[in-house]
């Protein structure tokens, strides 16, 4: 049952509704806190979705924004920072979605893709807050990731008093959240199993859609096929997971279905996109390229008026989460309250470029006018804006020989650097690698890092490209510099054949100073540590490929192995 008190924060008083239950169109009850000042009065109302447990982001108001490496990090509090929405005059309200925490209902695959729409149970739990007497009938939506991309599935279903929605780091295109060019991503494992500094989700009636659809000799099928994998056969947690389903079903879904397709993008944030009318602002930081570019391609699909703010590297937010609320406080009492703070005279577009440290502003992505330029894989581990003159006899194919990670724990790497740039050298945008390639097994990872190194031999990551080789088929989107991929088959590599594989190199946007390099790095596994996967979970890595494969990139006349990036020109 409901119950209503005070508590002190910080010497601020906070009314609590704690246990409030929210009834959804088919029977099924979610329940909810609500936190508010103690004057009896209504205000607007920030809504919080997630099946991570209300209980867990009640830790906001007594855990110490933490930061990456403390270990009292935790990826799933990400409702924000309960307190400063009170003081800033908001209901908070955070709710359990179906199958999680205290709610009924049960929770079918990801995202309940094989249920009920959660954009559907998002709209009948805004609508019931508008309807409560503590509430002006003004409602927004708040949170990161998961509640990120809650915000988008209701702001699609249209509930009457949503007026306006503030998105930092969501997540809308289901399959790239886990497959990076076809290469499986670890990150959501923890978020729904609870590993690596993630709580996970709060588990209570939580069911495999795969297992729901099939039969169990259908499935024991499925899994055998995936198995013969090598890189998910050498996996120990793959295995146990296709083996062991139970308390794992979501991640047992994920890895059973390697390709794109219905199962991902039937309920796709992106796809329903264009359904969105209201006011949208759309926040991501730097260096996890994949997320931009579903936050570039929400923005582009979203039809009210819009902002998207990209800001520096890390990108590994506190947790409680608490950055951007200066912003979007702002962004909610323009919409909520109708106050004229002038936001909307505001450049749509922001990004903060790293290395110059400026922001950049536009009424679009990229902000600036680019120009594709190409950088060529030349001998001696050269980048450079002219191409290979010499023939293959007379330019030897750069290689590595990777042995799988169950018997070695060294990761080869080739890399590529430019001479010194001379002058401020600025690029935005997406980019392409077009790597000829020759493989001696039926598959492999192509994993391109790209990086801004220093004169003193400080480097930083720009940006990265993923590609599994059987994945390396283009679709009819594809441009010069920014290629798509569409995951929907396997095409086994034939050993020995020279393909050229065009990698999607994910949005950045960086000044190369006078003095640095860039440098492209290549590899079929990550480094087991460096420093950029020192900022992220320790599940943050993608799975490595499971056999032995030597590679050998050309880059000769005939065979033109380069970068595409997006120089922007220099306007008088």
């Amino acid at each position: 049952m409901a119950e209503f008190h005070t508590i002190d924060a910080g010497g601020q008083a906070i009314a609590v509704r704690k246990d409030l239950q929210v009834p959804m169109r088919d029977g099924v009850t979610l329940v909810a806190d609500a936190y508010s000042g103690v004057a009896d009065k209504p205000r607007p109302a920030l809504v919080a979705l997630s099946p991570y447990g209300k209980e867990l982001q009640a830790l906001a108001l007594t855990t110490p924004p933490q930061r990456r490496p403390s270990p009292m990090w935790d990826g799933c509090i990400e409702a924000g920072d309960i307190a400063r929405v009170v003081e800033e005059d908001y209901v908070h309200v955070i709710g359990d979605l179906r199958g999680s925490g205290g709610s009924g209902g049960e929770m079918i695959g990801n995202y309940n893709a094989g249920g009920v729409p959660l954009g559907q149970d998002a709209y009948d739990f805004i609508e019931w807050v508008a309807a409560q007497p503590w509430c002006d009938g003004n409602v927004g939506m708040i949170g990161i990731s998961y509640f990120g991309s809650m915000q988008v599935l209701a702001a699609a279903e249209r509930p009457p008093h949503l007026k306006a929605i503030f998105v930092s780091g969501g997540h809308y295109d289901f399959y790239e959240t886990t497959y990076h060019g076809g290469v499986m991503w670890f990150m959501p494992r923890a978020a729904r199993e609870g590993r690596g500094g993630d709580s996970g989700i709060a588990h209570t009636n939580v069911k495999s859609r795969m297992q729901e659809v099939y039969s169990p000799e259908q499935l024991g099928k499925l899994v055998d096929e995936r198995l013969a994998d090598p890189d998910v056969a050498a996996w120990p947690n793959l295995v146990h997971v296709l083996k062991y389903p139970r308390n794992r079903e979501l991640w047992f879904d994920i890895v059973l279905n390697h390709l794109d397709g219905d199962w991902y993008e039937e309920r796709n944030p992106v796809t329903l996109a264009p359904n969105i009318d209201i006011p949208v602002w759309l926040q991501i930081d730097q260096g996890r390229g994949w997320t931009m570019d579903g936050t570039i391609e929400l923005f582009n699909s979203v039809k009210g008026p819009k902002k998207l703010d990209i800001g520096p590297y890390p990108p590994m937010q506190s947790r409680p989460f608490v950055e951007e609320h200066d912003k979007m406080f702002r962004w909610y009492d323009h919409w909520l309250k109708g106050i004229d703070n002038g936001i909307m005279d505001e450049p749509a577009v922001t990004v903060f470029v790293e290395g110059s440290r400026e922001r950049v502003t536009g009424s679009q992505w990229p902000p600036k006018d680019v120009e594709y330029r190409p950088l060529y894989l030349r001998p001696r581990h050269r980048l450079s804006f002219e191409p290979e003159a010499m023939s293959a006899e007379h330019a030897a194919p750069d290689g590595f020989y990777q042995a799988p990670l169950t018997v070695t724990d060294k990761v080869e790497i080739l890399s590529w650097s430019t001479e010194a740039f001379t002058e401020p050298t600025e690029l935005i945008g997406t980019g392409a690698a077009h790597l000829f390639a020759e493989i001696d097994q039926d598959d492999t990872n192509f994993i391109l890092r790209l990086w801004d190194a220093a004169p003193d031999g400080a480097r930083r990551l720009l940006t990265t490209g993923y590609l599994k080789a059987s994945h390396r088929e283009l679709d009819e989107r594809s441009t010069e510099g920014n290629p798509y991929h569409p995951h929907t088959r396997d095409v086994p590599v034939e050993p020995g054949k020279i393909e050229e594989y065009v990698l999607r190199i994910y949005p950045f946007a960086a000044t190369l100073l006078p003095g640095h390099r860039l440098t492209a790095e290549l590899s079929n596994d990550e480094p087991l540590a460096d420093a950029h996967n020192a900022l992220l979970p320790p599940d943050a890595f993608h799975l490595p490929v499971g056999r032995p494969v030597t590679h050998k990139i050309y880059r000769d006349a005939a065979r033109p192995s380069r970068l595409v990036l997006p120089f922007v020109t220099r306007r008088p």
